[in-house]
């Protein structure tokens, strides 16, 4: 039954940035999939938890700075000795700064590429190895943006490093699918999460964004759990170095 091949149960997901937004709504929806997960986080995603519990499934407090790549192997190992195996990666943290191009700063543009491009392609390395240690593959979904195929305005950081996540996926996904790995992304249309509370904050910006949505709505963090956890099922093994934009129809406007 095609329903079976969504089913997730015995499977172990590792999924960074999971304490609020689209992290947790990404980490619920693979639970209630069948997924025990694993939490990266910088704070105790205490409401994660507590949701992650309610479906019966087990959960990994694990606490990193993804800012740098020294917690990497670490992470890991903690989810390997706790489950046995890893199964999944959610590539989600990540962080934005908003400042005009011509007054950017070294250090917005470090922070931002560090956590939301490099962190991102080891943290693949080191799972990808443990895929392969393993010997019968995986799934990796990185979070891309809608500004990984428009340039946007005073974000230059986080352009650059979400058109690099792009780019990175299909390099993945054209080098392990050798080893029965599967590399895509997500690029998230405009979410109602911490990263716009500016963005809705601003009534004229608000309703320029909002008329351009077909859907006329923002995104919720729930909109993402269906795709995410089709990327992560064996529903979408034939699906790789992909981005899949879930945007209400922005792209489409």
């Amino acid at each position: 039954m095609i329903l079976n091949t969504f089913n997730l149960e015995g499977k172990v997901a590792i999924v960074t940035g999971c304490d609020t937004g689209l992290g947790q709504g990404m980490a619920l929806g693979l639970a209630q999939a069948g997924c025990d997960i694993v939490g990266v986080n910088i704070v105790e995603p205490t409401e994660t938890i507590e949701k992650i519990k309610e479906t019966g499934r087990e959960f990994l407090d694990i606490r990193a700075n993804l800012m740098k790549t020294d917690d990497i192997a670490s992470i890991v190992d903690q989810a390997v000795t706790k489950f046995g195996k890893i199964d999944i990666l959610v590539n989600n943290a990540g962080i934005i700064r908003r400042e005009d191009a011509i007054n950017f700063s070294e250090s917005d543009w470090d922070d931002v590429m560090n956590i939301n491009i490099k962190s991102v392609f080891f943290m693949s390395q080191a799972v990808a190895k443990q895929f392969i240690a393993q010997g019968h593959g995986g799934k990796i979904v990185n979070i891309a943006s809608m500004l990984s195929f428009q340039g946007g305005i005073r974000v230059p950081s986080y352009t650059a490093s979400k058109s690099g996540v792009m780019g990175v996926t299909r390099l993945m996904a054209n080098e392990w699918a050798k080893h029965n790995i599967n590399v895509n992304a997500i690029a998230p249309g405009y979410m109602a999460t911490n990263n716009t509370a500016q963005l809705r904050a601003d009534e004229k910006r608000n309703a320029e964004i909002l008329e351009r949505i077909p859907a006329d709505r923002w995104g919720e963090p729930a909109d993402l759990a269906g795709p995410c956890v089709f990327l992560a099922s064996d529903a979408g093994s034939y699906v790789n170095g992909y981005t899949l934009a879930v945007d209400g129809g922005w792209l489409a406007r």
